[in-house]
């Protein structure tokens, strides 16, 4: 039998984990039900399944918050970090962890200063990536043939766009519908830029308007993926969403910035009337212009037709010298040729008779010739080897000097017509001249004549050398005027340096 004391009865009720867990959930979920929770984005993760997991602060607090894969196309905006956000859900616990959660289904900006805080923030992202630098604005064409539009169809937008282009200047235009505000906006219009980079024919400039809202509504211009596609595009592209105080992102990206749709198609298209008054403008200046240009020039042709001679005198009198000039040559040249054949009489007079110089020259020359000949036998009969050898030579060339020098006398005869008599005569005299002083330096009578002897022996063979006589030798002495025969008494060195005093 047990003794022991029976545990104490308590009127608490029991449960267990998850009785209790699942008496909070219901508890959270029946209280509750949808709320809307306002706080700052922090801690986001998104996770490969398609989850976003988040906390969702203020100054006070802190609640876990969930967007299911489902529900993230639905949610009406892409959560950041540091975004204060007003999230619609419902609360939920998660028994596991013992935490309560917030599913999420729909976020949206906490005011105007958060989504400003936004846009700001990605307006400086971009800005430090160079989207917004006015090296990358391209100028708008000047008569564009296509003009893209993106724009919602309905409205009073793409009648005010159509309207001003058909009154200022009609041109083709193309219209891609997109929708301007709320889920998927931004993802179109983005779509809608890329797209008219395609199309054929492609617009030579792109507008993308809309009209004028709240800053959520203009929110779709200002999400990242558009303002990309506004800088990426090749088009020249306006922005003109909203009215002229609203600004958006796209307005920084875009070529040009117009503050109205109307404004937009005006600053696409000039004014036809317009075109057409500056050409009329135009032409008028240039027809002012050339009619300056025609007056200076005529001015300037008078000036200098003042101060041109007067060309037919000038041509006149040229032509009158010519004439004078003509006559004289005429003229003169007989004249010239009569003075000159009386110079030439006169010279002839003053001449000496030049045959009878000729013949005195010639029998000189044939009267040293005759020596000449008249020597050779006896110099050949006294030196029998080399002496006979340059007299036949020594003849040869007398006779042929003498042949040569009668030659050109003759010639110098037969030139005394045609050439300057004084020139010939002189030159034939300076000829002669040399020849003779020629012969007489060649003339071994010459040298015979200035004291010399040739010494031979009784043979006739010339004695060069003293040691070649021996004492008792019959000599021959062969003087200018004759030989005379000698004895040698005996030979010796002659010391020529006593006998000539040095």
């Amino acid at each position: 039998m047990d003794d022991s004391p029976a545990p104490p009865v308590s009127n608490v009720p029991e449960y267990t984990v998850s009785e209790i867990s699942g008496a909070v959930k219901r508890t959270l979920e029946g209280t509750f039900g949808r709320v809307r929770v306002r706080g700052e984005i922090t801690e986001l993760k998104r996770y490969p399944s398609g989850h976003i997991y988040f906390s969702l602060k203020d100054e006070g607090g802190k609640i876990a918050g969930i967007v299911w894969k489902s529900a993230v196309s639905r949610l009406g905006m892409a959560p950041e970090n540091g975004v204060e956000v007003v999230a619609t859900g419902r609360i939920s616990a998660y028994g596991e962890r013992s935490s309560y959660q917030l599913i999420v289904e729909r976020m949206e900006y906490a005011g105007a200063g958060a989504l400003l805080a936004r846009i700001e923030m990605l307006r400086v992202r971009l800005a430090a990536e160079g989207l917004f630098d006015a090296a990358r604005k391209r100028p708008l064409p000047g008569l564009p043939q296509v003009i893209g539009v993106v724009s919602s169809e309905r409205g009073a937008v793409i009648q005010d766009i159509l309207t001003t282009i058909a009154r200022r200047f009609p041109r083709t235009i193309l219209l891609w519908p997109v929708p301007v505000q709320g889920e998927g906006a931004a993802e179109r219009i983005a779509a809608a830029i890329e797209g008219f980079q395609r199309v054929v024919p492609r617009p030579d400039v792109l507008i993308v308007a809309r009209g004028g809202g709240s800053l959520e509504d203009l929110m779709a211009f200002n999400e990242e993926v558009v303002v990309r596609a506004a800088a990426a595009s090749a088009i020249p592209l306006i922005s003109a969403v909203g009215h002229e105080t609203d600004t958006t992102l796209i307005d920084f990206a875009s070529d040009r910035r117009a503050p109205t749709p109307t404004a937009a198609a005006e600053m696409a298209i000039p004014a036809r009337a317009d075109l057409i008054a500056d050409v009329e403008q135009k032409a008028a200046r240039l027809v002012g212009a050339l009619n300056r240009l025609t007056q200076e020039g005529r001015l300037r042709l008078s000036r200098a037709e003042r101060g041109l001679p007067d060309l037919p005198s000038l041509v006149g009198t040229a032509r009158q010298r010519l004439d004078d000039r003509a006559e004289r040559l005429d003229l003169a040249l007989p004249n010239l040729v009569e003075r000159r054949r009386a110079t030439l009489a006169a010279v002839e007079r003053r001449l000496p008779d030049l045959p009878s110089m000729l013949g005195a020259a010639r029998e000189r020359v044939q009267e040293r010739g005759v020596r000449l000949v008249l020597a050779l036998p006896n110099l050949v009969a006294t030196r029998r080897s080399g002496v006979e050898l340059c007299g036949h030579k020594l003849v040869s060339c007398l006779r042929h000097a003498v042949g040569t020098v009668r030659n050109r006398a003759n010639r110098v005869l037969g030139r005394l017509s045609d050439a300057p008599v004084r020139a010939s005569l002189r030159e034939a005299r300076a000829r002669l001249e040399g020849t003779a002083a020629r012969l007489e330096s060649v003339s071994p009578l010459a040298v015979l004549q200035r004291g010399y002897a040739l010494v031979t022996d009784p043979a006739g063979h010339p004695l060069t050398s003293a040691g070649a006589i021996r004492p008792g030798a019959r000599l021959a002495l062969r003087f200018a005027d004759g030989e005379v025969r000698a004895t040698a008494d005996g030979a010796r060195k002659a010391d020529m340096q006593g006998e000539l005093g040095l």
